[in-house]
């Protein structure tokens, strides 16, 4: 059943009651990390093992993504500041538990690559709460693991572009 979440803002990221917290780095410059991640969405899979489907929806606005085991969002993109940050709100989603969802990738000019941070904010019972402090070695897990095979992926398409 789609549940429609609480709509926040972009202050969430710092106000949520559960704040999870990943840093990784990659060897390829902010921007081309930006660009996969906001202006290729539909190659979010190819990267991000637990994404099966993402694809942009109203002219680029929001996402559409699907995770193994069957859990679906619809997002609304909160900010999308070039080379910089990319985030987007959970509106609706089959997911149980959870209130309000919030997602941010910052990244900043790490020597020739790029630190990357994504922050995951969410609200939900005290239950939905145990059970993300619980899953926080296992996104974290995931995270990183996405975040070497985004790398791979960038450093084969410039190695094809020279």
């Amino acid at each position: 059943m789609t549940r429609r979440l609480r709509p926040v803002g972009l202050d969430f990221i710092d106000d949520a009651p559960v704040r999870l917290v990943f840093d990784a780095g990659t060897t390829a410059p902010p921007e081309a990390v930006y660009h996969a991640l906001a202006e290729e969405v539909a190659g979010w899979p190819a990267w991000f093992g637990a994404v099966t489907l993402a694809r942009p929806t109203h002219g680029g606005a929001g996402r559409e993504v699907r995770l193994r085991g069957g859990v679906r969002f619809q997002e609304t993109v909160m900010a999308a500041d070039p080379g910089q940050r990319y985030a987007y709100r959970v509106d609706t989603t089959n997911a149980p538990g959870v209130r309000a969802l919030l997602e941010e990738w910052r990244l900043a000019p790490a020597g020739s690559g790029t630190h990357v941070r994504w922050t995951f904010a969410a609200d939900g019972p005290t239950a939905f709460r145990l059970g993300l402090a619980a899953a926080r070695p296992g996104l974290g897990h995931s995270f990183r693991t996405a975040v070497r095979a985004l790398d791979r992926r960038l450093t084969a398409r410039r190695g094809a572009d020279q």
